[in-house]
């Protein structure tokens, strides 16, 4: 009985040793191995107008005043962005703050003068007031009425706007274009490769993507404006490029 249990545990043993060598060898890149690379790119029109809309509201050490007048602008804005059919779930707070305002009070000459007899000047500066900023981020999917979304905006109490920045909503298809593109270019100059170099192509290897997109077109920046006419809005183009990097083997 002992010695069928060593040879099964012998038989175990070969067996582990069989399969780690078939596992490294696989893994291993063998040395005959070229590498090419292609390059694929996908060009849309973007279908999202990013913009950053925000309210600053300055004045003394009523807080509470700021606060409410504030608050009043945003919310009126906010309304209108709904009115507007844009989406619940497209309009976020991104920026909420509330800082102090100092004033420095220059030194009349006598004090500087003589100041062991005049009481000195104050040693820190003085809060005269404070600023209340908040900012939201708003997609438009309708990029008609990405001009119209601004100046309204503008004109209800936004004095800090900016955008706007085009992007795609759903990149995956546009990328699996680029994808494809770049491994048909990478294939087609592997063979052309093997047929100058007298070769021929073995197994892949391994495949590496590196993805970037295309420069983002950048819109309007609208600022302190009242009742001013709807900037045009232009989406132009958005590209995106996907690298692929093929390694053969040589046979």
């Amino acid at each position: 009985m002992e010695r069928y249990i060593k040879s099964f545990l012998l038989f175990l043993f070969v067996v582990a040793v069989f399969w780690y060598v078939s596992a490294y060898s696989r893994s291993v890149v063998p040395e005959r191995v070229f590498t090419v690379s292609g390059e694929g790119k996908a060009v849309a029109v973007p279908d999202i107008a990013q913009l950053s809309i925000g309210v600053l509201t300055e004045g003394g050490k009523n807080l509470t005043e700021l606060q409410k007048q504030n608050t009043e602008k945003i919310n009126r804005i906010i309304s209108y962005l709904k009115e507007q059919g844009i989406d619940k779930k497209d309009i976020k707070t991104e920026y909420y703050n509330i800082s102090p305002r100092y004033q420095s009070t220059p030194c009349p000459i006598y004090q500087q003068t003589y100041p062991e007899i005049i009481r000195p000047c104050p040693s820190s500066p003085e809060i005269i007031g404070y600023s209340i900023s908040q900012t939201i981020s708003v997609k438009v999917r309708n990029l008609d009425k990405a001009g119209d979304v601004l100046a309204g905006a503008v004109e209800r109490g936004a004095n800090n706007v900016y955008g706007p920045n085009f992007t795609i909503d759903d990149p995956v298809g546009l990328q699996n274009q680029a994808r494809e593109a770049a491994i048909k270019q990478a294939r087609e100059k592997a063979g052309l490769m093997a047929k100058a170099g007298k070769f021929k192509l073995g197994k892949l290897v391994s495949i590496q993507e590196g993805y970037y997109p295309g420069p983002i077109p950048y819109g309007v920046e609208v600022k302190d404006g009242r009742g001013a006419a709807s900037p045009t809005i232009e989406p132009g183009s958005q590209e995106v490029v996907i690298n692929i990097t093929l390694t053969y083997e040589i046979r």
